[in-house]
């Protein structure tokens, strides 16, 4: 299951609050903030998608993810290199590197971090 941009942008938030009620969610969002029904309704779609939970307060619900950010992104990656990539690595980095104007400077953390992987394994 995934998530629409509108719920995607709300689960950042959660996941750098890591457990947040309403209020909390709407004051970290940037002007024009949301209508409080609006993120409403995400956190219900989001609940019901298995992405989040919350423990009730009284009449008030703290919300937490129970999806990692790494393993949500993980997922991303993995779907976009099998589905746009031929299921090939190594296209995607070819196509990363080429496509996105990366300086001398990351092309050469990328190495390090390459060549560091290339050692443990």
């Amino acid at each position: 299951m995934q998530l629409s941009k509108s719920e995607e942008e709300l689960m950042n938030y959660l996941w750098k609050l890591e457990k947040a009620f309403m209020k909390d969610l709407l004051e970290i969002y940037p002007e024009p903030k949301p209508a409080t029904t609006t993120v409403a309704t995400l956190l219900k779609r989001m609940t019901d998608k298995g992405f989040i939970a919350y423990n009730l307060f009284g009449n008030s619900r703290e919300y937490y993810p129970l999806v990692k950010k790494k393993d949500y992104f993980s997922k991303h990656v993995n779907g976009l290199i099998k589905n746009f990539f031929n299921d090939s690595a190594s296209q995607f980095a070819s196509f990363f590197t080429k496509e996105t104007n990366l300086t001398k400077e990351e092309l050469e953390d990328l190495k390090k971090l390459i060549d560091k992987e290339l050692k443990n394994k």
